[in-house]
């Protein structure tokens, strides 16, 4: 799913106006709506007025501190959190993550990679809600394809037979944002993207690995696949009708 930068609304919270016109000016030349603060302490409120999807959030804040915030937005939503820290605030980032954070950057930061991040992090945020051209192919008993039914709240694949398996979260995860995406290729890029949450290189093969894996599982001959298909040199593409 490839998100338009106009239907994100990004929030950047930090106290340096430099470091923050530098970020806003970047963010609004690459197309995202952005809104901007110097302080956090009505941020929770702001996040759900303002439809707020992303916060890149200073660490070292006046007031309330970024950890405090980062506890209690995720308390109250599920608002995608990068946290902007400084090169010897390791112990802060971990306890970042610990508390909710989804990543983290390191001033000085290159701001092309903070902008991949942020990418990759607005897709996962999207693709969970369904939104911008993503759906929630989710019926009553979960997703039902071809005969098979995946459990999302049990991890559980039901075969056309009648039994039952409990998938690992990675290929839970893969075979979700397949199925939520039917007919569209998805990039390893943006599989990765939706498995991991952690940071990868461009020569992981997990995606095919994981692929093969379901393949196996769903009966789905690799030689000749009918329900998740292989589109060379771009990624892989969920093929089987998707019941109500």
């Amino acid at each position: 799913m490839n998100i338009a930068p106009s239907h994100a609304h990004i929030l950047i919270v930090e106290d340096d106006i430099a470091s923050r016109s530098l970020l806003v000016s970047y963010f609004e030349n690459e197309g995202y709506h952005v809104s901007e603060s110097d302080q956090a302490d009505d941020l929770c409120e702001r996040v759900v007025q303002e439809q707020i999807d992303l916060v890149l959030l200073d660490i070292s804040l006046p007031g309330k501190d970024g950890l405090t915030v980062t506890r209690e937005l995720r308390a109250s939503s599920s608002v995608g959190i990068i946290l902007v820290t400084s090169k010897g605030d390791e112990i802060d980032r971990i306890v970042g993550l610990e508390l909710g954070a989804d990543d983290y950057v390191t001033k000085p930061f290159n701001p092309r990679e903070l902008l991949v991040r942020a990418k990759n992090l607005l897709w996962r945020i999207f693709s969970a809600r369904g939104g911008s051209g993503a759906s929630d192919r989710r019926g009553p008993a979960g997703y039902q394809f071809e005969g098979w039914v995946l459990d999302p709240h049990k991890r559980q694949l039901t075969s056309p037979e009648g039994e039952h398996e409990r998938l690992p979260e990675g290929e839970f995860k893969l075979l979700q944002a397949l199925i939520n995406h039917p007919g569209q290729v998805l990039s390893r890029d943006q599989l990765m993207d939706a498995i991991h949450d952690r940071e990868w290189t461009p020569n992981d093969r997990s995606v095919d690995v994981l692929i093969g894996r379901l393949r196996r599982k769903l009966g789905d001959n690799p030689s000749n696949p009918q329900l998740i298909l292989t589109a060379h040199g771009a990624g892989y593409m969920f093929a089987g009708d998707i019941s109500p």
